[in-house]
């Protein structure tokens, strides 16, 4: 767009609103014309989805239209050399149904780091990780208890500003404003409405640190389905909603069997169970069903699309898709793949989410446990057999979620095609500056490191202090005062 074009808008003296920016996709091309002396507006590039049959994973298609993907304006002169990003993103429910079903897609999903010095690299790693792979969407999480709102919607703007169609997470667990819970959201919603955000993922949320348990907030919403009700009843179709889908059942659900239940299993128990140091457990039948009516409230109140848990067994999802299309769900279910990237995290990840391990996946990772690099060259391996195994199956768009580290994604997607020599290239000396705001991430038996030395956490309190095994000794560690290894 020509400089002058954004500065003649400058000078309306617009005060900045709900519908400024979509009103100035309108303005923008006719501005354009009428400064170049035309009195015929062509507008944008848009590109056009076509009614046709869907087999497979994605039931059904629509006509609809939204801006060319290719969102970035060109900039002004200004200080700052971020570009100037006006359009509001697409709805990424829209993107999915208008890619080709012949072509794969990645989505990447990261977290907000600890340093200021993590959040610049990661800025860095997001834009390289979509030049590279394309990919469709950009995930940024929100910490649990909303101990990181602030830091993950100003990392979502900036992806939307550089480029990415950003999908941002957002949870109810203890989201307050001066004692408002309510009004926290909303604001949450509104400055990602203004800032060109039009994608949302609706989650409840982990419970905050130092509890075990989620509790909703006095006067604030109770589940997901609040969330996603509230959405639409106060922004209409402003945003695209995603959901959480569990194709194992939520961890909530998931109980610890006697002897005795692990031998009256039924076919469908067995096909999600999982075991871990000993101990089976699993989302019984009648669990599943509430699960799977749950899911489909969520839906039926405005979900446009499904991201899963993570799984590593792909007959594990495509149960679940299947049930889904038996539930009467038939929006696109979008499988969220977990990278292996480190055999400690990979034991406390499963064991924590009770995630269904299949033996020889246990057996080779458990061989390799003190070879790191042996350890992410298979994780490359067995990702890209899950993916294939999902691509034949029907899916269309695969989700990782990155760990905000790049080497076994670029892997995977090296090994099926969809990108080529990106893993020679990757880059991760900054790993260690990849670690999760605050403590919220830590739990009882995860290694921390701090001021008095490195000890596994024992036990983390409700104030967020925690006791830490500190060479055969407990200390305890004021909150913020400690951070997880990875």
């Amino acid at each position: 767009m020509p400089r002058q074009c954004i500065e003649l808008l400058l000078t309306l003296n617009v005060s900045i609103g709900r519908h400024v920016i979509d009103a100035i996709i309108i303005v923008v091309p006719l501005v354009c014309h009428v400064i170049a002396g035309q009195d015929k507006c062509e507008k944008y590039d848009s590109r056009w989805g076509a009614s046709s049959s869907c087999d497979g994973f994605f039931p059904r298609r629509h006509n609809f239209h939204f801006p060319h993907p290719e969102r970035t304006l060109s900039t002004m002169s200004a200080p700052t050399e971020t570009p100037i990003d006006v359009r509001p993103d697409p709805k990424i429910i829209d993107l999915l149904k208008n890619e080709p079903a012949s072509i794969a897609h990645v989505s990447l999903e990261y977290f907000p780091p600890r340093t200021e010095q993590g959040v610049k690299n990661l800025h860095a790693r997001m834009d390289r990780m979509k030049a590279n792979t394309k990919c469709l969407f950009t995930d940024m999480t929100w910490g649990a208890g909303g101990s990181t709102a602030d830091l993950s919607l100003q990392i979502a703007l900036h992806a939307h500003r550089t480029g990415h169609v950003s999908n941002m997470h957002l949870t109810c667990t203890n989201m307050e404003r001066d004692g408002d819970p309510v009004r926290a959201v909303h604001d949450a919603l509104r400055q990602a409405y203004d800032g060109g955000i039009r994608n949302i993922v609706a989650l409840r949320g982990d419970p905050p640190e130092g509890t075990k348990e989620w509790t909703a907030t006095e006067g604030g919403f109770s589940c997901a389905l609040d969330l996603v009700r509230y959405i639409r009843e106060n922004f209409g179709d402003d945003f695209g909603i995603s959901v959480a889908g569990y194709p194992e059942g939520h961890p909530n659900r998931i109980s610890e069997l006697t002897a005795e239940e692990c031998e009256s299993m039924s076919e469908s128990e067995r096909g999600r169970c999982c075991t871990h140091d000993g101990v089976t457990y699993v989302c019984k039948d009648d669990d599943y069903v509430k699960e799977m009516d749950y899911l489909k409230e969520k839906v039926d109140a405005g979900a446009d699309f499904i991201i899963t848990q993570m799984f590593f067994d792909a007959e594990v999802f495509k149960t679940f898709v299947n049930d889904c299309r038996k539930w009467g769900i038939v929006c696109p279910v979008v499988p969220g793949l977990m990278c292996i990237n480190a055999y400690p995290g990979f034991k406390k990840m499963t064991k924590f989410c009770k995630t269904r391990v299949p033996k020889a996946l246990e057996d080779r990772m458990d061989s390799m446990k003190d070879d790191p690099e042996a350890i992410k060259k298979f994780g490359v391996e067995y990702g890209a057999e899950v993916c294939r195994s999902l691509l034949d199956f029907g899916v269309q768009i695969l989700h990782f979620y990155t760990l905000n580290l790049e080497k076994v994604v670029y892997g995977i997607t090296d090994e099926l095609g969809i990108t080529s020599g990106l893993i020679d290239n990757s880059e991760e000396g900054d790993a260690k500056d990849m670690v999760a705001v605050g403590s919220a991430w830590a739990r009882a038996g995860d290694t921390v490191k701090s001021s008095s030395g490195q000890g596994v956490v024992s036990e983390i309190n409700a104030d967020g202090t925690a006791i830490v095994v500190i060479d055969g000794k407990n200390v305890e560690l004021a909150k913020g005062s400690y951070e997880k290894v990875f």
